[in-house]
């Protein structure tokens, strides 16, 4: 795969954590399509909340208000940029071991009406883990489980996927590890290892690719981020082999297509298997990515539709750049310089235009730093 890397040079500031990221142009004539910043535009990176334990997923509510899933299995809820000390929930009955605990969190697309919410979190079902997707309902300084959307979802201690988030068809689609039983990622009768699509309701929408399933694609070693682009096509990050189950590295980024098989664990890593996907980037070493989302342009046309995904292992975020011409082919990517902050696990972008990402140096794997976990925020200055 041809990898065309354009570099964006980031420099920090002498006050504070601040940096500035400008774009040059690499081509003059620019004749794959790839869009080139000439604004120059000064960017800022700053902390937006101290103290957080392992903040795995983020949620805006609304304009100043952002709810955080901490893996211990509280949903914190900042205001006005301030952590408040009281969670809206906790969940009990958590199986925080190693990779697993609360994990994903998103809002529905009629929050403002309902004020539902939905999370993915691993709890101990009579000694043996499991994962259950629940909506719960917001009353503003507590909420309520509402429903139990999915149950009895194979946990482990690692390979868990669990990143939830609504499509742009108002689905929810609910990523799921294959929980360290490889041949489970390949098994259409089982829940792990694959990409699921529920209607707000946890029912099974009468489209999805296989009847009576709440499949959408499988063959998923373990998802870590889904997002959709302009277009309305799903892309997600995914860890490839840790080396007890393959050689290390192989991470990927693929193109999620409904019914679609992603290999493993027989492909992985430059295997080419007939009747499989094929990543459109590979990583090896490793990075571990994470959290994924794309770019609306707000406060930074030049990167609208932009693929921003965060690396555990790789410690960092990185951009990629859709084709102008192949909606399903990466142009070029790289990894944003300056961003030293240890491991990053989600990325979101705030109501405001706004960028935010999380660490996750408290997770048993990171080098803490004084008053992590945090939520940091890209902005203009």
């Amino acid at each position: 795969m041809k990898k065309i890397l354009y570099f964006l040079p980031l420099v920090f500031a002498v006050a504070g954590i601040f940096f500035a990221l400008n774009v040059a142009r690499t081509q003059k004539n620019n004749p794959i399509g790839v869009p080139v910043a000439e604004s120059g535009k000064s960017l800022k990176l700053e902390v937006f909340v101290s103290n957080l334990y392992v903040p795995w997923s983020l949620a805006f509510t609304g304009e100043k208000r952002l709810l955080v899933a901490e893996r211990n299995g509280k949903i914190r809820v900042i205001e006005n940029g301030r952590l408040l000390e009281m969670p809206l929930f906790t969940f009990g009955n958590i199986y925080d071991q190693e990779e697993a605990g609360l994990m994903g969190l998103t809002v529905d697309p009629k929050y403002p009406e309902n004020k539902y919410i939905y999370a993915s979190y691993a709890y101990n079902s009579n000694g043996k883990p499991r994962i259950k997707i629940v909506r719960l309902v917001d009353n503003g300084t507590t909420a309520v489980v509402d429903k139990v959307l999915i149950d009895n979802i194979l946990a482990a201690p690692y390979h868990d996927g669990s990143r939830i988030k609504f499509g742009p068809d108002g689905k929810l689609y609910v990523t799921t590890g294959e929980a360290t039983q490889a041949d489970l990622a390949a098994d259409l009768l089982s829940k792990n290892g694959k990409i699921l699509r529920l209607n707000s309701d946890g029912t099974i929408p009468d489209d999805n690719p296989f009847p009576n399933s709440p499949i959408f694609s499988y063959g998923h070693r373990n998802p870590q981020g889904i997002a959709w682009s302009d277009s309305g096509q799903l892309w997600e990050t995914e860890h490839g082999p840790s080396g007890f189950d393959g050689p290390g590295g192989g991470d990927e980024i693929n193109l999620i297509k409904a019914g679609k098989n992603y290999g493993w664990p027989k492909a992985h890593h430059e295997i080419k298997l007939a009747g499989t996907e094929y990543p459109k980037l590979l990583f090896t070493p490793a990075i571990a990515p994470a959290g994924a989302m794309f770019y609306s342009g707000k406060l930074f046309p030049e990167f609208k539709n932009n693929l921003f995904f965060t690396g555990l292992r790789g410690e960092g975020v990185w951009r990629a750049v859709i084709s102008e011409t192949d909606p399903e082919t990466i142009a070029s990517f790289e990894k944003l310089g300056a961003i030293t902050v240890g491991r990053v696990r989600d990325i979101i972008e705030g109501p405001d235009g706004a960028i935010y990402f999380s660490t996750s140096n408290r997770d048993g794997r990171g080098s803490l730093r004084e008053g992590d976990d945090k939520i940091y925020k890209i902005t203009t200055q």
